[in-house]
């Protein structure tokens, strides 16, 4: 069962709450250590990470390349704009599918939350036809897979 909660606001924004059992110091870490997005950041089962930059810091680079292990793959690009270690991160994002999505900022925050953390992370995109394309992707499910590894990872 999914522990992931995904609503709409408007006709911009996508916002995904998920608990973790791990402190907001771990969880925070795992969005922002290479080493370590590249143990849960894969998605569905069968996929892997094989580069991972993140520089997180306001004005450093992000770039994610996935791999499916059958020649398929894509990657995501970004910003970051914010960083509040262990408790905000604020970056853009855009998808290379192969071309290039529309921007996608993003805003996550670590609260905790009795023995864990709390994660809210709001997505602000441009328009209602880019926001339904990329729910339309099922992206909650892969989405869930990735932050169940998290949780193993950190626990």
């Amino acid at each position: 069962m999914s522990k992931l909660t995904l609503k709409t606001e408007g006709d911009t924004h996508v916002v995904v709450t998920r608990h973790f059992a791990a402190t907001p110091e771990a969880v925070y870490r795992a969005h922002t250590e290479p080493a370590l997005i590249q143990k849960w950041l894969l998605g569905p089962e069968g996929w892997t990470m094989p580069v991972c930059i993140n520089e997180a810091r306001p004005g450093g680079k992000i770039r994610y390349e996935w791999s499916d292990g059958k020649g398929g793959g894509f990657y995501l690009t970004g910003e970051f704009i914010e960083t509040v270690p262990f408790s905000r991160l604020v970056h853009v994002e855009r998808m290379h599918m192969p071309d290039p999505t529309p921007d996608n900022h993003v805003e996550t925050n670590f609260a905790p939350d009795g023995t864990g953390t709390l994660m809210t992370m709001r997505m602000t995109l441009p328009d209602a036809a880019t926001r339904a394309a990329m729910l339309s992707t099922g992206m909650e499910h892969g989405m869930e897979a990735s932050y169940a590894r998290l949780d193993k990872l950190s626990a």
